[in-house]
């Protein structure tokens, strides 16, 4: 998994799986879904990311 913020854009991106994209959905707005050809999702970006991340310069990081 990688996340990566870009101040520039304020965009939050998250990619779940090394996978080409195949089809990308607005499932809220500012919130896009990422699938492989297989409709498996594979990453999500958020945009206007300071807006909806309480602080998206910092990762936490917890398993269980």
């Amino acid at each position: 998994m990688k996340i990566t913020y870009d101040a520039r854009t304020d965009t939050l991106t998250i990619i779940l799986r090394d996978a080409p994209v195949s089809e990308s959905d607005e499932d809220k707005p500012g919130v896009i879904l990422d699938y492989d050809a297989d409709g498996n999702l594979v990453g999500l970006e958020i945009l206007d990311a300071s807006r909806r991340v309480t602080e998206p310069r910092s990762i936490q990081y917890q398993t269980t």
